[in-house]
């Protein structure tokens, strides 16, 4: 039977909307090529206004649709795998950390299965997302490619590597914003106005990233052209090390992957 739907979207939140939104606008998908599937009447309700059609019943996006994405907290999913018992699956994408796919296999008896990492600023279009496709066909790969390419960057990666990822861009833009907020408080402690401190803080960050991609330089090799010898820079690097800076990053890199495998089934 024909389906009517390209893609079926069982939640309709935060990163739904996201990666809805990002398709649309880059041609991926039409709103008529779309079905979610929400028993939030305001959810529904947002995306009836984007011409979207819509159901409570998380089975029409099962049988009506080519590709299902899971896009639900994985603590929600046993409840909702169970109502889903002996429905014919389509190909599923799944963003839900720590669900494998041996998982998601068992809880609804789906066949092929493709897993996703994306991060927050998929919300914005600058998002960085991991996929493992591995099971797909050529097709079904390229249109989850396709997909998170229209909210970001991609990488594809194998299914045991996710967790590492999930503790690096999944956890990462966190990192990247207690650091700011550090380094903002800091320059108020030297006299600095909030604002002042605010704009040297995000330009600072935004302009060192951009040379990161067009310099053609390595990472040692732009810290050294910022270092002078018995300058400010290395009294600043010198504290670093001193705190065990780099190591510091390490352990909490570990400890994020760490819990990522705990939570993994």
């Amino acid at each position: 039977m024909k389906k009517k739907y390209t893609l079926g979207v069982i939640g309709g939140g935060f990163m739904a909307r996201a990666i809805l939104s990002g398709a649309m606008t880059k041609g991926i998908l039409s709103a008529e090529e779309i079905l979610v599937c929400d028993p939030s009447a305001e959810s529904r309700t947002y995306f009836e206004k984007c011409g979207i059609d819509v159901s409570a019943d998380n089975a029409d996006a099962v049988r009506r649709s080519s590709y299902l994405l899971f896009s639900i907290k994985p603590q929600t999913f046993p409840e909702v795998a169970r109502a889903l018992q002996g429905q014919q699956f389509p190909i599923v994408i799944s963003i839900m950390a720590g669900k494998t796919k041996a998982g998601i296999r068992a809880a609804t008896g789906a066949g092929k299965i493709a897993r996703v990492m994306p991060n927050l600023p998929c919300s914005i279009g600058a998002g960085m997302s991991a996929i493992d496709a591995s099971e797909l066909p050529d097709d079904a790969r390229n249109f989850v490619l396709g997909l998170f390419l229209s909210v970001g960057e991609v990488i594809e990666t194998e299914e045991d590597q996710l967790n590492a990822v999930t503790a690096v861009s999944g956890s990462g833009p966190a990192y990247i914003y207690l650091f700011l907020r550090a380094f903002i408080a800091a320059a108020q402690e030297q006299g600095l106005r909030h604002d002042q401190a605010e704009t040297l803080a995000f330009q600072t960050m935004e302009g060192g990233l951009a040379m990161t991609k067009t310099s053609g330089k390595t990472l040692d090799e732009l810290i050294a052209a910022v270092s002078s010898k018995g300058g400010t820079t290395i009294a600043a690097l010198q504290s670093f090390q001193k705190d065990n800076f780099e190591q510091s990053i390490a352990r909490a890199v570990a400890a994020a992957a760490k819990r990522a495998e705990e939570l993994s089934e």
